[in-house]
């Protein structure tokens, strides 16, 4: 890979970990799209507890990875809320850039390499082409 390749791809790496640890504390606390049209029809108090009506929310169950360690945007252990929030973030961008660069890793190990007597120069290709279209044209003149 050239070097102008790897500074974008690491300047995008930089940038997406610097948005994941730090950006992603000041994110939004409200309920997103999803979440505010299920709790329609009910009834919630200050801390989004539902005190009264029906909704589709009441049926709402605990995931099973509930109790993992990056459960609910931070990673379990860190008192800290800003440093857990941004850890996990981290991690996050971390695992995808590794399962991504993997994933690409495998494609390029797999794709096809010419063999030895495969091998055509660009030139020699350009050169077998007009070689092709001359024949055709001197073929449709006669």
């Amino acid at each position: 890979m050239k070097n102008r390749s790897w500074a974008f791809l690491a300047g995008g790496l930089l940038v997406a970990l610097l948005l994941a640890g730090v950006v992603s504390n000041y994110a939004s606390s409200h309920p997103d799209g999803l979440d505010s049209s299920l709790l329609k029809g009910c009834t919630v108090d200050a801390d989004d507890t539902i005190v009264g009506g029906s909704c589709p929310a009441q049926q709402a169950k605990d995931h099973e990875l509930g109790d993992s360690p990056l459960a609910d945007y931070g990673v379990r252990g860190i008192e800290n809320s800003f440093v857990s929030t941004g850890l996990s973030g981290v991690l996050g961008v971390l695992v995808t850039f590794a399962i991504g660069a993997g994933g690409f890793w495998l494609l390029r190990r797999r794709g096809g390499t010419p063999t030895d007597g495969d091998e055509t120069t660009a030139a020699e290709g350009e050169t077998a082409a007009s070689d092709d279209d001359t024949r055709r044209r001197a073929d449709a003149a006669s």
